[in-house]
This record gives structure tokens, sequence and C-alpha cells, in this order.
């Protein structure tokens, strides 16, 4: 399942005026993210902040049905467009002298918890926590930061697709017993983005309603 809306993209740069531009991008391939960087680059400077957020759930599955293609198809997506994300923007940020990366991971990528779609989606997630902690050791000493955002059951598009507007059965395994708003993990994004959390770094921020306390 994806949440691929071009047409919303075009309209909100376009709303956001000078401040923004928007690329139609293949997180997947090398050639494309090149693409993104240049122009990136050359419409607004240095690139400073990178926020890895696209992600597929993939067929739900159990392992010993899951096909081969299905499992890289999700690991080409959530895992490798973070590495691809990570090594093509990394330069900028060198060049800049400052950097903050926010990968979004998911409540997945700390506990193989109620509602996963398969070992695909898992195995994914929980790799992309570990390359942001790698990341962070890596580059802190260049002060390029990184920590990753493990949400819960937000009320997106996609997770609407794979449950319902209300969170159907999903609700019961909230503590706080609602679906999140895009907003709520925005909200905490543009914090780690910003210079606000200057000394967070190599963290993971689980952000799902108590889901995982369980």
């Amino acid at each position: 399942m994806t949440d691929l809306n071009e047409e919303a993209g075009s309209t909100l740069a376009k709303e956001l005026g000078s401040n923004a531009l928007f690329l139609r991008h293949d997180v997947t391939d090398a050639s494309s993210w090149s693409e993104v960087v240049s122009k990136g680059t050359s419409t607004f400077g240095p690139i400073t902040v990178l926020v890895n957020n696209a992600g597929v759930l993939g067929p739900i599955a159990n392992t010993a049905e899951l096909s081969v293609e299905d499992y890289l198809k999700v690991c080409a997506i959530n895992q490798h467009g973070v590495f691809l994300g990570m090594k093509t923007v990394i330069p900028s940020m060198l060049e800049a002298g400052i950097g903050s990366i926010v990968n979004i991971s998911s409540i997945a990528g700390i506990v193989a918890i109620y509602g996963f779609p398969s070992l695909a989606y898992v195995a994914s997630k929980f790799a992309v926590r570990g390359m942001t902690k790698a990341t962070a050791v890596e580059y802190g000493p260049k002060n390029i930061r990184a920590n990753s955002v493990h949400p819960g059951f937000i009320k997106t598009p996609m997770m609407v697709e794979a449950t319902d507007e209300s969170g159907g059965d999903a609700l019961k395994q909230i503590p706080l017993g609602r679906l999140g708003d895009p907003n709520e993990v925005s909200n905490l994004v543009l914090f780690l983005a910003s210079d606000e959390s200057s000394y967070i770094t190599g963290t993971e921020f689980v952000i799902d309603a108590g889901m995982s306390a369980q």
C-alpha cells in the first residue's frame, strides 16, 4: 500500500511559494536522489535538514508465505531509500558544517507489535533505527545529528487504507484510545530538525500513544 499524491505535492509547493520546491522522486534510485539534491542546493543552498519519510507497508503475509520479491521491495523503499538519502545529502551537510537527519521508522522498529504487516516491514524499520544510530556516531564530530521517529497508528491515507477511518481493532491496543494526528508527528520532526534539539542525537523517539509500553 502506498500514499502517493503528486498533485497534492505540487499544490502545496505553489501555496508555499518561493519557500518550497516539489520534485517527483524515487527514493530507491540513486540518480533520483542526486537530482533532488542538485536542484535543492541550486535553489536554496546547502541542505542542512533531511527527513526520510517515504515508506510502504507492503503485503500482509506470514514469513513462510512472504515472497522474496515483496520482501526486497519493502526493504528497497523503507531501508535502502533511507541509506541513499543519507549518503547523498550528508556531503551537503558537511559543506555547511551542520546537519540534522530525521529518519521515520515505526513502533515496529522497536517491538514486533500488534498490526505489523510482515517480517519485511519489521526488518526494514529495525534497520532504520540501527542505521540512524550508526550515522549519529559517525558524523557527530562533524556537527551532524541523526535521530529516528517511531510512530504508532497515525491517521494517514495509507493507515486508513490498511484499517479504516476509526482505526478498527487497532484502537483496542492503544491506551489513549485514538489514532494519532499527522501534525502530532510533524511537530516532533520539526523539533528534531531544529536547533531546539541541538544536544540530541542517536536517539529513537516513540510516538505511539503508549502501545509499546504494554
